[in-house]
């Protein structure tokens, strides 16, 4: 079974607080905080430009959990590995 992943808007401490508590107990579901800030590049740059984004579209885009952060502070996303095993799959290499 995977993982549930509960991203929660930053303007939603209250409901994080009790995502946290209710779920403690829960080995597959991991809270955390929306750390998104806004747009990493910036829009319109050349391809020779510092700083400007030669990709094709944002990797980082998910419309559906942008909508459910906007309309109810937060999102569910399910995750195939434990969110655990990737964040700390990369720390001793």
């Amino acid at each position: 079974m995977g993982q549930l992943l509960f991203v929660v808007s930053r303007e939603a401490i209250k409901r994080y607080q009790d995502f946290k508590r209710a779920f403690s107990d829960q080995e597959s579901v991991e809270i955390i905080l929306d750390r998104r800030v806004g747009q990493r590049r910036r829009a319109g740059a050349g391809p020779s430009e510092p700083g400007s984004d030669r990709r094709r579209a944002d990797r980082r885009a998910r419309p559906d959990v942008d909508s459910d952060l906007s309309s109810l502070g937060y999102s569910v996303v399910r995750l195939a590995k434990p969110a655990r095993l990737l964040s700390s799959s990369n720390t001793h290499r």
